[in-house]
């Protein structure tokens, strides 16, 4: 028989993609918001907030865009006819407030309180009460910019850096869809469960990080084994499609969300040494973290490919993504690779929750979710389950997400940036990019 597309893989392809579609607009429909209003409207009130008066020559300056950054927390909002701004925070923590200077009159900048030429950004505490006015100077001088070149530069090292610890958990996924075909949704939820349980071994037992990080992959592999052995291996059994399995998914994904909230609440908190200082290496600033987090990925990642490059369980899983049914007659003990693959799958995903927690940097019950639409974008744009097509897939989208800001892109929609590319991406090449077309006879 002549070799044809296989139209029963063609629904299966539009179904995911379709998915993720819908996941990427719910997203931007359910996700919190930016506080960016003026002092006395919109922004989410709480019990403690930074305030000031923006003035200059004894005169308000209004519209002048400040921004508060830290503790998982980002927000900004501008100063009204008095010059008088006030940002909202969740809780006590280290800020930094950073005054936007291209919203100054020209020739103004953020000076000091003795006339100098200031940083428009600083760091900023609470002292004994909820409130804390900070002092904001301007005075005249010329504005430092930065080039667009060395702003993309910079974005580029962080899209490689974001794309490594996203590959972590898209490489997962995607050996979980390659072996059994099935997308997911609490693939998110692994995620945060390793973020959590370093979180909790050394932030609130006080124990060395390294144990704590040794916890997280522990815990993410014990958490795949449980999945297979306690959910999906019975209901594969029963011959639940995947749609149903997906479905499933989709219940496990909430309850898993609502367990980790319970866990640790509903706030953000910091894993021991978050927000380090960085080196500035010419247009590039990284920290000591950035480049660890780096480098641990890439060995990972290298573990990953030799895994199912060179050893006989990698092939044998290779083969069940292939034909399962080819490979369980060949003697391939299928539930077994299975198993082994959700135990990897876990394993991953938790690191990638570790990573994560220090480049976003935070941890909370949700954070998970949002890296979600992204793990399910690399997947598709890579190709269908394969492990390295994912790989690429991460790395393009990590790029695309840190840079699309530099050309115009808002910064409350560049996760947007991973979608276009999805979208193009189905519309050239449908199978992805290391994806190819399955075929009969």
């Amino acid at each position: 028989m002549a070799s044809t597309t296989s139209d029963l893989t063609r629904p299966r392809r539009w179904t995911l993609a379709l998915l993720v579609i819908l996941i990427a607009f719910a997203s931007v429909l359910l996700a919190p918001a930016t506080a960016h209003a003026a002092p006395g409207d919109d922004q989410e009130k709480t019990d403690f907030y930074f305030a000031g008066t923006i003035t200059f020559d004894d005169k308000p300056v209004p519209d002048v865009v400040v921004e508060v950054d830290g503790n998982g927390f980002k927000a900004h909002t501008k100063t009204d006819a008095e010059g008088k701004w006030r940002l909202y925070v969740p809780e006590k923590a280290k800020y930094t407030i950073t005054v936007d200077e291209s919203t100054l009159p020209k020739g103004v900048i953020v000076g000091s309180e003795d006339g100098s030429s200031g940083s428009a950004s600083q760091e900023v505490e609470f002292g004994l009460t909820g409130s804390k006015i900070v002092n904001l100077f301007l005075g005249e001088g010329v504005r430092q910019t930065t080039s667009k070149f060395d702003e993309f530069l910079g974005g580029l090292v962080n899209g490689i850096n974001f794309g490594l610890l996203l590959a972590l958990a898209a490489m997962g996924a995607a050996l979980v869809y390659g072996t059994t075909g099935l997308s997911n949704f609490s693939h998110g939820e692994m995620v945060s469960w390793g973020a959590v349980v370093a979180l909790i071994v050394s932030s609130f037992w006080h124990l060395p990080l390294w144990l704590g990080v040794t916890a997280a992959i522990v815990g993410g592999v014990a958490l795949g084994l449980a999945m297979d052995a306690g959910l999906w291996r019975p209901l594969r059994r029963r011959g639940l499609g995947t749609v149903q399995l997906m479905i499933v998914s989709i219940g496990l994904s909430l309850a898993l969300r609502y367990a980790l909230q319970f866990l640790i609440g509903g706030g953000t908190a910091q894993l021991p040494g978050a927000s380090p200082d960085p080196m500035v290496f010419g247009p590039i600033r990284l920290s000591y973290i950035d480049l660890i987090s780096m480098g641990v990925s890439i060995i990972a990642i290298l573990g990953v490919i030799f895994f199912l490059r060179g050893t006989r369980v990698g092939k044998a899983t290779r083969a069940i993504s292939d034909n399962p049914q080819l490979a369980a007659a060949s003697g391939i003990n299928v539930d077994r690779v299975i198993r082994l693959v959700w135990m990897l799958a876990g394993g991953l995903a938790a690191l990638s929750g570790v990573l994560w927690a220090y480049f976003r940097p935070g941890v909370k019950w949700d954070m998970g979710t949002g890296m979600l639409l992204l793990i399910f974008s690399a997947i598709t744009l890579g190709g269908l389950g394969s492990a390295t097509g994912a790989l690429i897939g991460a790395l393009i989208i990590g790029i695309v997400v840190e840079t699309c800001t530099v050309f115009g892109v808002p910064s409350d929609l560049k996760y947007a940036g991973a979608l276009v590319v999805l979208i193009i991406m189905l519309l050239v090449r449908p199978q992805g990019l290391l994806g190819r077309k399955e075929r009969l006879g």
